[in-house]
């Protein structure tokens, strides 16, 4: 057999050995989810579970199991990447998988939560304004309805919805306030639940709503601004050691095996992250200024 051969032969074998290796990971991976009554089954059922219940308050209504799957294939691309490859630093790409799609949710979330806060004044000014013109707080927050937008629209239609099917005022106003998790709406929803109590000039405590609101979100710009700063450092501090990291291990191979090779060495990582989260958590509670 010639030395070509012999190659040929190295290389069918290899390549059928990752097949047999993946067909087997794959089955496995298969029959432990499938396996209703085992942790696999249920670990998964619940983070599905906890990913819809996130979405379904922002109107998504994407099957959590659909994004668990992404996942799952992501996950088993990049192994197969660093099998064929030797990716370095493999398993931060999968860490970013893992948690990626909650992080991604929370800043939506967080987008929403912000794009309600800015329509909020406009939107009690609204309703103080079809107050002035019908009775009934039912109907106008049904005409303040068709004005607005979304996500805001979304609220307020569900709102109304939930009152066409029996719910009270007070319990579609406490079940928005719920759902969106803003401060400012808390506030907002409660003046109305409170001056339609005690009764008096609605419109006229709606209006001074709307204006305390809309001075609160420039002071919290105000800040903002004044933070800007200092969280763009944070992120430059929280990035560097990845970048010091990746960049000293191309400039000199193997300059890492003593931390590595030794439990001193797992023990001085375990240390060094620990201080690098801290000082992260620290940072981001100082420059969370709060009004």
């Amino acid at each position: 057999m010639s030395l070509g051969d012999v190659s040929q032969t190295t290389q069918t074998l290899k390549w059928a050995s990752l097949g047999v290796t993946s067909f087997a990971l794959f089955a496995g991976t298969w029959l432990a989810a499938a396996d209703q009554s085992g942790p696999v089954y249920r670990y998964s059922a619940r983070y599905t579970a906890s990913l819809e219940r996130k979405l379904r308050p922002m109107f998504i209504f994407m099957p959590g199991r659909t994004i668990a799957y992404g996942q799952a294939a992501a996950m088993f691309l990049l192994l197969a990447a660093h099998v064929l490859m030797t990716i370095e630093f493999w398993y931060v790409g999968m860490f970013f998988i893992a948690v990626g799609p909650t992080a991604y949710i929370e800043m939506m979330r967080r987008k929403r939560v912000e794009q309600i806060e800015e329509q909020l004044d406009n939107f009690i000014l609204a309703l103080a304004n079809a107050l002035k013109t019908t009775p009934s707080i039912g109907a106008a927050f049904n005409s303040v309805a068709a004005v607005i937008s979304n996500p805001m629209r979304q609220e307020v239609d569900l709102a109304l919805k939930e009152m066409k099917v029996g719910s009270t005022l007070e319990q579609a106003l406490l079940h928005m306030a719920a759902r969106v998790g803003s401060r400012q709406l808390d506030s907002a929803l409660s003046s109305i639940l409170i001056g339609r109590q005690v009764g008096g000039n609605l419109p006229k405590v709606l209006e001074t709503t709307a204006g305390t609101l809309r001075e609160m979100r420039r002071l919290e710009g105000v800040v903002r601004t004044k933070t800007a700063e200092g969280k763009a450092q944070l992120w430059v501090i929280a990035l560097m050691p990845f970048g010091l990291l990746m960049g000293l291990n191309v400039l000199w191979p193997g300059y890492f095996d003593p931390l590595t090779k030794s439990l001193v060495g797992y023990l001085i990582i375990i240390g060094c992250t620990s201080c690098w989260v801290a000082s992260i958590v620290l940072a981001r509670k100082v420059l969370n200024v709060d009004i």
